[in-house]
């Protein structure tokens, strides 16, 4: 019988791998199932204990089940071993123990698997190999290694550059589905992946670089690496469209991670779910910094005192009331520094004294005896009386933050009075009529407009104060009850007493953050960083007070109106500050820049640099991993184009396969195009639900952070011209593909 190659030994570990991980889940569904038999009494606590356990068991079933048959991926041989079981470290998606709790496999984000990763021949990190294993299902069908030390291997033992696994990755035809790349992360990705939690870190690079990748693999490392700091807050991921959160959605899942809040720009107000933009003008005002000022002044606008004094009716004692006395309640409500609705409970409370002590007065004027009881019957006459009400709302109404900002469009009077310093046409640009809906742009005016406003409580605070008291207890039980059964780090308190509490709140910790919008996340991760607009940032800022972010992108791919120019003015636009003044302490950021293209060719990086060039754009320099096909560019007269993108599209079909194809046109050609194409036999998707195969037609905005195997970029003068940075745009849609890119421009 012949020896056992490499492969048939790997083969043979990797079999028990899976049989320990079919072991567990099938130990986590038996322990489940008896925990949901278990009957408990009425204590709330034993509810509580047997509660957690469920979470857990049902947690790790999920976790484990996600992982499916993609359980490991790779091999370090350490040069130094501690122990004889340390000389072989499997790494894997998850990490795994045996019955004596010996690891068999390491998770990918311990620091133990960093240099899967790092290691190179120059610095080897006190490895002497690093293998990569492909599997088929569950079989291991090929092993690469790449060598640290010669002296290691026999013949048997192929040396190998280490690109083997990597360029079988990124020439994979395209799902419709980005796919995470923990098995295939090149070192200076992962040096930043692992970058500490705190402050502010910026990671700059061009099209193809992986800057998405890295973002999410962030996310789910520091949500497995500072669990106990995060996990009561949780991490929110923030992309720039629906259509980019489809694409994404699978991977931080497949990495064992459910716990962070996806949110697309138009998502960040809950409650609203805007999808549309407005066009750049009025894009530009709205993002503007500009716009945080003039809502505060309109807020301030809405606490008017009466011109002269109000007669009111008391049953049947009429009270004239002076301006100065709503003037000075006012005054002292506005000084507390309270939001709107929250403050107008403070106003109501010294208007309705001062009233008291007015209403009394005139009685005792006229030989009514007063005591303290009398003036508090006095205070309830007023308090219920119309005209009270009536006054007291003229001077200071309560205000929904959708119904303000609706009414500040479509009041040009009001808003002209607000803007004494802005031209016509700058106000006519945010003209609209009430119910015309809301916009991407208009969701971080809302937010804003919420900070202002507050929430209105009619009971002056006191259902908030019961919920939040039941709460706490809720989530001390919870907590008492994990550290009787010694699971923590598994599940949280929260997660417990939000899910079974009484009146229980089904919803993850995901679920009620997403819903919150005085939510604060302990981590942020924003992609696509360059189209935010000074508005949408002053969202975020809020929702992290820590300021402890990852932001990814390229300012050379930005597109927005009201974007910024520079990663300075980011910095910027987060920095803490007080109101109208300078950044009270610099933020502390780093940048880092990705600099190695995995996804395009060669050939499109060089034909989307010329065009840079020729654009004057400034562009951040890739050095592209791989060959491909040239750019095939053909001119057509307009009356042909649609033909011609139906016959351009058949051919690609036929170069490309089962990939996908993005078809990047003008937005006043999206439907004519989809038209045309749906008389083929093309498998034509809307955006969010493309599969293999299929075409899909999307503007370039929508292009953004999504990638095909071929691109048609169709008239592109006029995609650039749908977007405030022409060059920008077009440079975007040049850099999708990542096999084939056919330019149609349109003659005459």
């Amino acid at each position: 019988m012949s020896e056992p190659t490499e492969t048939d030994r790997e083969r043979s570990y990797v079999d028990g791998l899976f049989t320990r991980l079919d072991e567990l889940t099938a130990e986590a569904e038996q322990r489940l199932a008896e925990t949901r038999r278990q009957t408990v009494g009425g204590n709330h606590q034993s509810r509580s204990e047997r509660d957690a356990y469920a979470r857990l068991y049902e947690d790790t079933i999920a976790t484990l089940d996600r992982v499916g048959d993609r359980l490991v991926f790779g091999r370090l041989e350490v040069a130094e071993p501690d122990a004889p079981d340390d000389t072989f470290r499997y790494i894997g998606r998850v990490g795994l123990r045996d019955d004596e709790h010996r690891p068999l496999l390491l998770d990918w984000r311990v620091p133990g698997a960093s240099a899967f990763y790092q290691a190179t021949a120059a610095h080897p990190m006190g490895m002497r190999a690093r293998r990569h294993l492909t599997l088929e299902g569950r079989t291991v069908v090929n092993v690469e290694d790449e060598v640290f030390d010669a002296t290691l291997y026999d013949d048997e033992r192929t040396h190998l550059q280490g690109e083997g696994a990597l360029l079988a990755a990124v020439t994979a035809e395209r799902t419709g589905r980005m796919t995470d790349i923990v098995a295939t992360i090149q070192g200076e990705q992962d040096r930043i992946i692992r970058s500490p939690l705190e402050g502010v870190l910026i990671v700059q690079g061009g099209p193809g670089t992986g800057k998405t990748a890295v973002a999410l693999h962030r996310a789910a490392y520091l949500l497995y690496t500072h669990r106990d700091r995060l996990r009561g807050s949780g991490v929110l991921m923030v992309g720039p469209s629906p259509a980019f959160l489809t694409y994404i959605e699978q991977v931080l899942p497949s990495l064992g991670e459910t716990g962070v809040v996806m949110a697309s720009l138009g998502s960040l107000y809950p409650g609203v779910h805007a999808t549309t933009h407005d066009h750049g003008d009025v894009a530009a005002v709205k993002g503007s910094a500009q716009m945080a000022p003039l809502l505060r002044r309109a807020v301030r606008s809405r606490q008017v005192v009466p011109t002269e004094s109000v007669v009111l009716d008391v049953e049947g004692e009429r009270l004239t009331v002076p301006p100065q006395l709503v003037a000075d309640a006012l005054k002292r409500a506005q000084d507390r520094g309270k939001p709107h609705n929250v403050a107008r409970v403070t106003f109501n409370k010294i208007a309705l004294d001062a009233m008291t002590r007015l209403l009394a007065d005139q009685l005792r004027a006229r030989g009514t005896t007063v005591d303290e009881a009398d003036e508090k019957v006095l205070r309830e006459d007023i308090r219920s009386s119309y005209d009270a009400r009536v006054l007291l709302n003229t001077a200071w109404l309560p205000l929904p933050p959708e119904k303000f900002l609706e009414d500040l469009y479509a009041r040009p009077n009001w808003l002209a009075s607000l803007t004494p310093d802005w031209t016509p046409a700058r106000r006519a640009l945010l003209q609209r009529p009430r119910g015309a809906g809301f916009t991407i742009e208009d969701v971080p005016l809302l937010d804003e407009a919420a900070e202002l406003l507050g929430p209105f409580d009619p009971t002056g605070g006191a259902a908030k104060r019961a919920a939040k008291a039941s709460r706490n207890r809720d989530i001390e039980n919870a907590r008492q009850a994990i550290e009787n059964m010694g699971v923590e780090g598994i599940v949280t308190a929260e997660q417990v007493a939000g899910s079974f509490a009484e009146g229980g709140d089904p919803r993850t910790t995901a679920e009620r953050a997403a819903e919150d919008r005085e939510w604060t996340y302990g981590h942020i991760v924003v992609d696509e960083a360059q189209e935010l607009s000074p508005m949408q940032w002053r969202v975020l800022a809020r929702r992290n007070p820590l300021r402890s972010f990852t932001i990814v992108g390229d300012m050379a791919q930005g597109s927005s109106p009201a974007a910024a120019r520079t990663w300075d003015d980011v910095v910027g636009a987060l920095a803490r500050r007080r109101r109208g003044r300078a950044p009270v302490v610099p933020l502390d950021h780093r940048i880092e820049e990705l600099t190695v293209n995995y996804r395009t060719p060669r050939s499109i990086v060089q034909a989307a640099g010329a065009f840079a060039d020729a654009a004057g754009l400034a562009v951040t320099r890739t050095e592209a991993v791989r060959d491909g096909d040239p750019v095939d560019r053909v001119a057509v007269p307009r009356a042909a184009l649609l033909d011609t993108v139906a016959e351009r599209v058949e051919a690609e079909r036929g170069r490309i396969g089962s990939g996908t194809i993005g078809v990047i046109v003008p937005e006043a050609d999206v439907a004519a195009v989809r038209e045309r194409l749906a008389r083929t036999d093309a498998d034509v998707r809307g955006l969010g639900s493309p599969r293999p195969g299929s075409v899909t037609v999307l503007t370039g905005a929508d292009a953004k952070g999504l990638e095909f195997d071929g691109v048609l970029l169709v008239d592109p003068d006029r995609v650039g011209a749908d977007a405030a940075r022409a060059a920008a745009a077009v440079y975007v849609a040049m850099t999708r593909p990542t096999r084939r890119l056919v330019v149609v421009d349109v003659a005459g």
